[in-house]
């Protein structure tokens, strides 16, 4: 298997939403491929259709037409109980607004996704506290999203995607509700994670400096990858 193969692919996706009898076009042809290791940013003006891109990507949204391959695996054909099974298994999320569950602990918080997929409670805890720990947490397992600052709070959010092994990871501005020094040092933990891990990174962004330290940038607008 090649590593494009391993990675995600995006083949001539569209997109078009429907207002009344307005027709709006979101994702017009657009394909591209990211490998295992890299990490690549999506830019674009806000309501360009960056969201919908990436959900698309991530097999939330279906599009159209086209295709998007996961590790070589063809997702057009799937029905949703497949595709459900194929996001699952490999794609991770991680949005601005983390999404934590106030009422759980961090460790609770990244157990959750595992005990959906069948894996017992104590194999849970203990990927869990791993990657809490990973992410620089491991004091703070008992602490509620209440009781964490905003980067903790995506940093628990960061360690809940990577809970179930993805090989892809999807993140829609997980900075973009941080203060600047906290937003450095959440997209350094991610740049460290994809390149320990291996993960296949998107990073949608308005952050362009941050945008220039991926390892290439995908400018969106237009429903087209410019």
């Amino acid at each position: 298997m090649s590593s494009i193969e391993k990675g995600l692919s995006l083949a001539k996706v569209n997109k078009t939403y429907h207002q009344g009898a307005k027709e709006l076009h979101v994702l017009n042809d657009v394909s591209f491929n990211l490998v295992p290791g890299e990490i690549v940013a999506l830019v674009g003006p806000s309501g360009a259709g960056k969201s919908t891109l990436l959900h698309s990507a991530g097999l939330l949204e279906k599009p159209d037409s086209g295709d998007i391959l996961v590790n070589g695996i063809s997702s057009a054909s799937l029905n949703d109980k497949h595709r459900t099974a194929l996001r699952r298994d490999t794609i991770g999320f991680v949005y601005q607004y983390h999404h934590l569950l106030p009422e759980f602990s961090a460790v609770e918080n990244v157990i959750l996704p595992q005990m959906i997929t069948g894996l017992s409670q104590k194999k849970a805890h203990k990927r869990a506290s791993e990657l809490l720990d990973m992410v620089g947490l491991s004091e703070r397992l008992a602490h509620r999203p209440g009781e964490l600052s905003g980067g903790e709070q995506q940093r628990v959010a960061i360690a809940r995607a990577l809970a179930n092994a993805p090989t892809v990871l999807l993140a829609d501005e997980p900075t973009g509700n941080l203060d600047p020094e906290t937003a450095n040092r959440v997209f350094d933990l991610l740049l460290k994670l994809v390149r320990s891990v291996g993960l296949t990174a998107l990073i949608a962004t308005h952050n362009h400096e941050l945008a220039n330290r991926m390892d290439r940038v995908l400018h969106f607008e237009g429903g087209k990858i410019c």
